[in-house]
């Protein structure tokens, strides 16, 4: 049987060290880098199940390290970071990491929030079911949720693993109106903690990258005081 494997990205020793005893306790296998670039080479080189990444690291910051990976990778990626302004968080998340945890962190907490992760990931990458969600299509947007990907009238779009889980939820329910809230705690699983800012920056660069600079609102839409909607 495969080990889940996890990579640990972290220039403190100590830190390192004392993450991945708390994840060997649990019988995850893990791999430990001290910089960035090393990090952007053992995900390309390897079977890397998770990463855990600290923002400021050398030659290669997480966040440089995230958008490397995300070209071709969708593994989750957990940051850790001594930064704890919501601008931090939300640039986080944002530039396509699954979670973000603040330094000094709790190890019964993070390997808690590994747990759910992995679990969130095995259950995209199980074979199509029989039951399996159907691909949505609505004004040229093609939304296969097997494959995880997105088109454009015959054109990829990028997107992270949090903003197509945003664009599926409000496409497979084009009637419903979700309040932030809602929509952060189906997608992120946790308890909403005044976190209608991450969504928002989330739905904004969603928009963008649909082409709704151009053409306001066409596939998501605003109802003010009340949360988000899909246009069909």
């Amino acid at each position: 049987m495969k080990r889940t494997t996890i990579l640990i990205a972290e220039d403190e020793k100590e830190i390192a060290d004392l993450i991945a005893l708390h994840l060997q306790k649990e019988g995850y296998h893990c791999i430990k880098v001290p910089d960035g670039r090393a990090a952007v080479q053992a995900i390309q080189s390897q079977s890397i199940d998770l990463a855990i990444l600290d923002i400021m690291m050398p030659e290669l910051d997480g966040y440089e390290v995230t958008r490397q990976v995300r070209v071709k990778h969708n593994l989750p990626i957990i940051f850790l970071s001594a930064k704890t302004s919501d601008f931090d968080k939300i640039t986080g998340l944002v530039m396509g990491a699954d979670d973000y945890m603040i330094k000094p962190f709790n190890p019964m907490e993070l390997l808690a929030r590994v747990n759910s992760q992995l679990r969130r990931s095995r259950k995209f990458s199980q074979p199509p079911a029989a039951h399996q969600a159907p691909v949505l299509e609505s004004g040229g947007l093609v939304i296969s949720p097997d494959r995880h990907t997105v088109t454009l009238y015959g054109k990829a779009i990028d997107l992270t693993p949090k903003e197509f889980d945003i664009l599926y939820l409000l496409a497979s329910h084009s009637k419903q109106v979700f309040s932030a809230e809602s929509i952060f705690q189906r997608v992120w699983g946790e308890a909403y903690y005044e976190s209608g800012n991450t969504v928002m920056v989330h739905i904004r660069t969603l928009r963008r990258k649909l082409g709704e600079d151009q053409n306001k609102d066409r596939f998501i839409r605003t109802i003010w005081g009340v949360g988000y909607t899909f246009n069909e």
